[in-house]
């Protein structure tokens, strides 16, 4: 055995070497008889009723039931209240059957070709669902809450969700040492060899923060079990290996090898074996006959992580409007004042800690705050309220550019830390910051299940460089991106990613904002209806949100804004890093305090602003490039003929506010400017909502970067040079003069 702890070698040993420890009582076998009854007659009863149907059947591996269920029935009785599952496909059905005790009759109304979907999102097929169930265990007696998690047909992508999700189940219920809450991830064999999610999410199971204390593995091994149907119920798997599948079809099926066994030995009669089978049967033609009653498919029936309380019973919001994120004024020194301290006595910090400290505490006095500060001026505000906020990633307690410090350490004494955010308040929600594995794709579906727990926590995944979430793509078009289409599963995870062209290279530069807009589910060709709930309807309507802030406070406002709206969204934020130290990207208190909001567009407020009528040219952008242009026209002396707008949340598009813009300014070009490469960034989605606003009569011209296979250049004089004629277009007014759109 490849483990280097002796005492664990012996107790494997024990437990599988131990003379007589596979032997049953008689009443235990009747158990396992059972089990294998219902696994088998209800592979067999969907067979019959839907043989040209897929449903990844369990058919060669049924005893998986009986041994999930022992499972359960021992976990309960040593105190465990609570089981989260992940599986794969094959067999899923018969767990949601036999396991978790879905109704059957919603299991089979599935097959149904005249079902009709709920307007609950675009649904997702049968063998992907999950569920949530609480229960008696009728071995124990004792309640058990039972949760298999949905996924795609992703082998394996569900495990660091199902990990994240125990992890804020124990997390909730003070459980440090895993005695209450569980896991269990269904593996087959190839997939859990193959594919790399596996072990990213065992090297999380001794990290601070993330371990959940073990998890049962239950794989699936073919060279014991088979699959009598190959890989699904369409397949011909004699196309291929037509030795073994003519050794499957010989095989004599589990459940009359093992009941001839016990009739032999005298522990069941014959006729007791076909009353057993007959029970099932009649159950489940009895369910056939009541599912098809039902005209409905209802998503919600599946949900694998009821949030009770949050919503009405019909699953809506409680309401449609969202209160102003700002705080107190108090509320804003008081953190300000703790971020800028050492609240542990005899605690010594590094010297360059001590300088960044200082520089906190003059930015509190003068009413100031950089971009960490306002970082910390939104979670220290959530905690006074209750909110757990977890902030996990590669190097976040430090962050990746030396700028947060949520972590600080004795430079006296080794390992001895200090996090002022959790000395904020004698009473206050707790603070996790964590250093991630270096991983992408574990970690961020180990933080999408925590996230799954519970509505009142702001977690955040923060990447090292905004790029590298590719390396998570699957967690993200998946589970982020369609999770509550296809499952109706509310989620506000939060992702950081670190965006901005500086002459970094490809990898460090692009957070790839054009990928998530492109899977933005709203209609550019749409001119929406606009109502007092506009921003908040919208907001409701989307499937996730994508922001570009440019101040400290407006990233302040949009971390508020995640909790106190009545629904939760995916929030992916592409977030700086020059600008995290750039003199002119600092806010005011004033722009904080109670009764502001967050700007979802931050029109030009200039001399541009107080002549609209002699404006020549207006140009949009978001982000870090409006520093650029700021600076730009002030040194061309334009600050009356151009505008400059800033359009902070991307996606979903603001589509009132700009189109007050584009009033305000009649007689102007329109631009859209952005630092990355047309192909990138953000062009091709906005352009077509702004011709949208303007019923196509006036064209939004693009300036920036040509188009480029890599997202940045490694040149840094190729860089400034592309910076250089981008810039000298956005000011030259005549440059698109007696051009075509």
């Amino acid at each position: 055995m490849f483990i280097n702890d002796v005492e664990q070698c012996q107790w494997i040993r024990q437990k599988f070497e131990t003379p007589g420890v596979m032997k049953f009582t008689n009443e235990e076998k009747r158990t396992l008889l059972a089990r294998l009854v219902r696994s088998m007659r209800f592979e067999d009863f969907l067979a019959r009723k839907w043989s040209s149907e897929k449903r990844f059947g369990l058919e060669g591996c049924e005893v998986m039931i009986p041994a999930l269920k022992t499972i359960i029935d021992k976990s309960s009785e040593m105190g465990i209240e609570y089981v989260i599952m992940g599986m794969p496909h094959r067999g899923r059905l018969n767990v949601l059957a036999n396991v978790i005790r879905k109704e059957l009759e919603q299991i089979f109304c599935q097959f149904d070709p005249k079902l009709e979907a709920a307007d609950e999102g675009s649904g997702d097929v049968k063998y992907h669902l999950g569920m949530y169930h609480e229960r008696i265990n009728r071995a124990t007696n004792k309640k058990i809450t039972l949760s298999l998690m949905a996924n795609p047909s992703h082998l394996e992508a569900v495990d660091p969700v199902v990990q994240g999700k125990t992890k804020a189940e124990q997390f909730y219920r003070g459980d440090t040492a895993g005695k209450k809450v569980m896991s269990i991830l269904l593996h087959g064999d190839a997939a859990f060899a193959g594919q790399g999610v596996v072990y990213e999410t065992f090297h999380l199971s001794d990290l601070p923060s993330y371990t959940t204390n073990g998890t049962i593995h239950v794989v699936v091994n073919n060279q014991v079990c088979y699959r009598r149907r190959g890989h699904n119920e369409m397949d011909e798997p004699m196309f291929t290996q037509p030795l073994m599948y003519k050794q499957i079809h010989k095989q004599v099926p589990v459940l009359k090898k093992y009941a001839d066994k016990l009739i032999a030995d005298g522990t069941v009669t014959l006729q007791e074996f076909e009353e057993e089978i007959a029970k099932y049967d009649r159950i489940c033609e009895e369910a056939y006959t009541r599912s098809k009653d039902n005209k409905i498919l209802h998503i919600k029936h599946w949900l694998d992580s009821p949030w009770p309380g949050f919503f009405n019973v019909d699953g809506e919001p409680k309401s449609m409007s969202c209160p102003p994120t700002g705080i107190s004024e108090d509320l804003l020194h008081h953190i300000g004042n703790v971020a800028s301290s050492v609240p542990v006595k005899d605690f010594k910090i590094h010297a360059g800690l001590s300088r960044i400290l200082r520089a906190r505490l003059e930015m509190t006095k003068n009413r100031v705050v950089d971009w960490a500060l306002a970082e910390y001026m939104a979670f220290g505000s959530f905690l006074k309220e209750g909110i757990h906020v977890r902030l996990s990633g590669q190097d976040v307690e430090r962050g990746t550019f030396s700028h947060r410090h949520h972590v600080l350490h004795d430079q006296e004494v080794d390992k001895r830390t200090c996090v002022p955010m959790n000395h904020l308040w004698e009473q206050q929600a707790p603070y996790t910051v964590c250093n991630s594995s270096l991983s992408e794709y574990g970690v961020l579906g180990f933080e999408l299940g925590f996230a799954m727990a519970s509505p009142n926590a702001l977690v955040c995944w923060e990447a090292q460089f905004g790029d590298f979430h590719n390396t998570a793509q699957c967690i993200i078009d998946q589970f982020i991106s369609s999770g509550q289409a296809k499952w109706v599963r509310h989620n506000g995870i939060v992702l950081l990613l670190p965006h901005g062209m500086e002459g970094m290279g490809p990898e460090h530069s692009s957070a790839r904002p054009e990928r998530f807009l492109q899977m933005s589910n709203d209609d550019s060709d749409a001119y929406p209806e606009f109502s007092e709930q506009f921003e908040v309807s919208q907001l409701y309507e989307c499937n996730w949100i994508v922001v570009n802030c440019s101040t400290p406070a407006n990233y302040f406002h949009v971390l508020r804004r995640q909790i106190l709206l009545p629904f939760r969204k995916p929030l992916i934020i592409l977030t700086p890093k020059s600008l995290l130290r750039h003199p002119e990207a600092k806010s005011s208190f004033d722009e904080m305090v109670s009764g502001t909001t967050f700007q979802r567009v931050i029109p030009e407020n200039g001399l541009a602003a107080h002549a609209p009528h002699e404006v020549k040219r207006v140009i949009f952008c978001t982000g870090k490039v409006y520093y650029d242009l700021v600076k730009e026209r002030k040194n061309q002396d334009l600050e009356k003929q151009v505008a400059i707008t800033r359009l902070e949340q991307i996606s979903p598009f603001p589509f009132d506010l700009l189109k007050e813009e584009l009033e305000k300014y009649p007689s102007a070009d329109l631009v859209w400017c952005q630092e990355e490469h047309k192909n990138s960034g953000y062009y091709d989605y906005v352009k077509p909502r702004f011709r949208t606003i303007v019923n196509h009569t006036r064209p939004i011209w693009y300036v920036g970067r040509e188009p480029a296979a890599a997202a940045a250049t490694g040149n840094k004089n190729t860089h400034l040079v592309s910076l250089r004629r981008f810039l000298d277009t956005a000011f030259n007014l005549e440059a698109f003069e007696g051009k075509t759109f």
